[in-house]
């Protein structure tokens, strides 16, 4: 240990442990590569000392803690002060290549990239409503003033018979004391000639039928026709049974004949209403199973079958409303619960893209890179490939551009190989140059018009994460309506391409503002705002920032029970929009999105910042080989974690 390293561990050694680490699996690193035969290139070579470490040959020298900073020769890293050390040089530049029990270690996975299969899955939202067909209105049959309600609470069962209000009517009144006169009078001339008696008859019969019309019902009837004196009152009863949705009676209020008093409707059998898009409608039929989730009934997957597709698309929200039928679980399933479902979906002749798991892809900026399995190899072989993703679907991303049927691509342990090809001057992710293909090209040509149309809809979104990270639900009901209402009233005027690239992600939007606006609790919000951050990501990813300010994609590993979930925010510091208060800065800064125009001029600042700065203490040759790396880490801060999480 040299002097510098000893005086450091006495005074902090908390400083030195994770240096003697970085050295220790680099060491380690480079002993598990295959070995080689000692007997090869030693012909016409001088070996000097220190030639067995490879060290004269070394073209290159880096540190294990700064593998940005890269030397001609050996020295101290101008950061930490360690020894550089000379990199692996051996093996192709572009590729890592690991032992055994290094991708054991690693746990490295991979999977087949293939065409998504015949069948799959539609992830729809939705929620849980009334049947229709089992809605009822309770009416006044007659007008008047209600004296009693007899039920006055909305969610009480109603039986079909019962007694729910008690109404003063003066047309009733009235008639009651027709039916006694008339049935006086028939008593009266029972002995009387024939003509008489039957007159009177039929008045006593038109006057219950009089009451009849009004409503009612015999029994009543019979009761009010052996009264002696006529009543001031009458019972309503209500013709139907289920559960009073809405109650507009009050006592004391009068009424009018036909007035409703009561909605009601069967809750034993419910519709669960799914919002379907444009795109998913050709695949969705009547009969096909569905299976779906809600917040109440935590762990229970519920089954169903579609019965109805609506044949008419919503033009504000852009989506069409398919109906499942179930039944209410007892009484746990209620109206207005949240519903996540997934639909089994025939593609048939539809033409199917490759896919690869939402795991693969490692992003920074606009640019997609995945490490596919090199085949013909004696030992495990991993080299990275720049691709073109679509918008993500479920768990997987189509892929547009970049692997064949059949590749191997890395799903598990993507970043340990990369930082393995960083420290060793690869090609590796972060020191690529950025995807000018996928959205600058677009992003550049785009007029001004257009991306001041996109602002609201970004800064909206901006705002709803801001809301959810402060746990103010209100605030997030109001952001999700105004990004919903600003992506809906944003029309894109600019290429087609644009036009093509906005259309789903303007559904994607629509939909889940309105579920945000529309949530009760921030599980379901939460829910929802994935959906717009993927959106949002896409937004980026295609078009820029159109912000005029840095705005940051961030990753929660821990949101939705450990499956990880990103999102956009405004700050350089983590602000959990998944967790809120609970873990609010748990999360990595991925990606750092520059607005639309800056970006090479940031570059330029921070290329010219670092060659001001000169290259004291730094080794021989180093400054041209350590700004571009470093400017790279500054923008990108992929792996810069804060919190616990």
């Amino acid at each position: 240990m040299s002097d510098r390293m000893s005086k450091l561990w006495k005074s902090a050694p908390w400083l030195v442990l994770p240096m003697v680490a970085a050295v220790a699996f680099t060491v380690g690193t480079c002993l598990s590569a295959p070995p080689t035969d000692p007997s090869e290139g030693h012909a016409g070579h001088d070996h000097g000392p220190g030639a067995g470490h490879g060290e004269e040959d070394a073209a290159i020298w880096t540190c294990a803690m700064h593998p940005q900073v890269q030397a001609d020769g050996p020295g101290e890293c101008p950061f930490c002060g360690m020894n550089l050390i000379p990199m692996n040089t051996s093996s192709a530049p572009d590729t890592v290549t690991l032992s055994e029990r290094a991708r054991v270690l690693s746990r490295i996975r991979t999977a087949r990239v293939e065409f998504a299969g015949a069948t799959g899955e539609r992830r729809l939202l939705g929620e849980v409503t009334p049947d229709e067909s089992t809605r009822r209105e309770v009416t006044a049959w007659i007008g008047g003033r209600i004296e009693r309600l007899h039920v006055d609470v909305t969610g009480a069962e109603i039986r079909r018979g019962q007694v729910i209000a008690t109404l003063y009517s003066p047309e009733v009144y009235a008639a009651h004391q027709d039916l006694l006169v008339a049935k006086a009078q028939t008593a009266r001339l029972s002995g009387g000639t024939t003509t008489a008696r039957r007159a009177a008859e039929a008045t006593l019969t038109a006057s219950r039928q009089r009451l009849r019309l009004l409503g009612i019902p015999e029994g009543d009837l019979t009761r009010m026709e052996n009264a002696t004196t006529p009543g001031r009152t009458v019972r309503i009863r209500s013709p139907f049974g289920g559960t009073v949705l809405e109650r507009t009676a009050t006592e004391g209020s009068y009424v009018q004949t036909g007035a409703v008093l009561y909605r009601l409707a069967d809750l034993d059998r419910l519709w669960v209403q799914l919002d379907a898009y444009e795109s998913d409608l050709p695949l969705l039929a009547e009969g096909q199973r569905v299976r779906f989730s809600v917040d109440g009934l935590p762990g229970e997957h519920l089954e169903g079958h579609i019965r109805f597709v609506d044949p008419v698309v919503d033009p504000v929200r852009r989506t069409a409303r398919v109906r499942v039928e179930v039944d209410s679980q007892e009484g746990r399933l209620l109206p207005g619960m949240f519903v996540e479902a997934r639909v089994e979906v025939d593609r048939g002749g539809t033409e199917t893209p490759l896919v690869i798991p939402a795991s693969a892809p490692l992003f920074t900026g606009r640019r997609s890179v995945v490490y596919v399995e090199v085949v013909g190899m004696d030992s495990p072989t991993y080299a990275p490939r720049s691709v073109r993703l679509g918008p993500r679907s479920g768990d997987v991303y189509p892929v547009i551009s970049g692997l064949a049927e059949g590749e191997r691509v890395v799903v598990e342990g993507a970043f340990a190989i990369d930082a393995d090809l960083q420290i060793r001057g690869g090609n590796a992710m972060m020191a690529r140059a950025d995807d000018r293909t996928r959205g600058d090209a677009l992003a550049e040509s785009l007029p001004s018009a257009f991306r001041e149309s996109l602002t609201p809809v970004v800064h909206a979104y901006l705002d709803l994460a801001a809301a959810l990270a402060a746990d103010d639900l209100a605030k997030a009901n109001l952001k999700g309506a105004e990004m919903r209402d600003a992506a809906s009233a944003f029309e894109p005027n600019g290429p087609a391409d644009a036009a093509e690239a906005w259309a789903p992600l303007r559904l994607s939007l629509i939909d889940a503002g309105t579920h945000i606006e529309e949530a009760p609790s921030f599980d379901i919000a939460r829910r929802a705002f994935e959906r717009a951050s993927i959106a949002a990501i896409s937004v980026m990813e295609t078009f820029g920032n159109p912000t005029g300010s840095p705005v940051r994609r961030a990753h929660c590993p821990m949101a939705f029970d450990f499956a990880g979930a990103d999102w956009v925010q405004r700050g350089e510091h983590i602000d959990n929009a998944y967790f809120g208060d609970e873990m609010r800065t748990c999360g990595s800064i991925r990606t750092t999105y520059e607005p639309l125009g800056e970006v090479g001029a940031r570059d330029a600042a921070d290329t010219d910042t670092e060659r001001r700065s000169g290259t004291g203490g730094r080794a021989p040759g180093m400054a041209s080989r350590m700004t571009r790396p470093a400017t790279m880490q500054t923008r990108t801060e992929t792996g810069t974690r804060t919190g616990t999480g």
